[in-house]
C-alpha cells in the first residue's frame, strides 16, 4: 500500500475553557496551524494514488473554511481543540477521498500535534 501526504497551513483565533491558564485562554487568541492529511491505497492505471490536482483544490476547500477565521463561530468546531480541528477536516474529506488514513493538526511553535486516525 502507498501513502501520500499533502499539508496545508491557517491562522485562526479562538477562545477556550480549560482547567489550567484560564485568564489568557479566555480571551480570544491566535494561533499558526499546520494539516497533515494523509490518503492509502494502490495505484491506479494512471501510475498515481490520488490525483495531486483534485487532492490540493479539496485541502484548498477545507483550508478556506478555517482560515483568518474566529474558529468559535463555525459551530462544528466548538470548542476548537486541536481534536476538534482533527475531526473537522477529516469529515470535510472522507466521502470525497475513502483511502483517508489520517489527519494531524500541528501548532509547530508549541511543539503540538493531535493525529486522528479512526478504528
Amino acid at each position: 500500500m502507498f501513502q501520500l501526504t499533502k499539508e496545508f497551513r491557517f491562522e485562526a483565533a479562538h477562545t477556550l475553557e480549560r482547567a489550567v491558564e484560564t485568564e489568557a485562554s479566555r480571551r480570544i487568541h491566535g494561533h499558526s496551524y499546520r494539516a497533515e492529511v494523509t490518503i492509502g491505497g494502490e495505484i491506479a492505471a494512471s501510475g498515481m494514488l490520488v490525483d495531486l490536482g483534485l487532492f490540493a483544490a479539496a485541502l484548498a476547500r477545507v483550508r478556506d473554511r478555517l482560515d483568518h477565521r474566529f474558529l468559535d463561530e463555525i459551530p462544528e468546531l466548538a470548542p476548537a481543540t486541536l481534536e476538534r480541528l482533527a475531526l473537522f477536516v477529516w469529515r470535510h474529506l472522507e466521502t470525497e477521498f475513502p483511502g483517508l488514513v489520517s489527519v494531524a493538526i500541528c501548532r509547530d511553535a508549541l511543539g503540538e500535534r493531535c493525529l486522528y486516525r479512526p478504528g
